[in-house]
């Protein structure tokens, strides 16, 4: 079963996006961590259900820094939640999809990660992810 995990929001500034989002949603982040191996400050937030991760670039040579320089900060990402991301990777795999890290990465959020090509699934960055047990 894949269900959706959080939507990612690049921007340029994490301490300011924070601010506006804590008056959005009534309530602070609920988790802030650098992401090292991705070059990536986040901020986490929840409403209801639902959760929002707000990535910064730490280096201009990051995935992030690349996106908002191209295309402006925004929606970056859906991720999907995932039971088993190895299987998934190779099911998706076989069925067409372009898959960017076949071996699941570290994350954010006490996640492995691994990210589907946006030619692959309409334009959009999938990203699935694991809890880490």
């Amino acid at each position: 079963m894949i269900k959706i995990e959080h939507i990612g929001i690049a921007v340029s500034n994490l301490e300011s996006a924070s601010l506006m989002y804590e008056k959005l949603f009534g309530t602070p982040s609920y988790k802030q961590e650098e992401v090292v191996n991705e070059r990536v400050k986040t901020a986490f937030f929840r409403n209801g259900p639902n959760k929002i991760e707000l990535l910064e670039a730490t280096n201009p040579e990051s995935p992030i820094a690349k996106f908002i320089l191209q295309k402006g900060e925004g929606i970056h990402h859906i991720a999907f939640e995932v039971e088993d991301i190895i299987f998934e990777i190779d099911r998706l795999k076989n069925e067409g999809f372009i898959v960017l890290d076949e071996v699941p990465k570290k994350g954010a959020d006490n996640k492995i990660v691994a990210f589907l090509h946006p030619k692959s699934t309409n334009g959009v960055l999938i990203e699935l992810c694991q809890e880490i047990r």
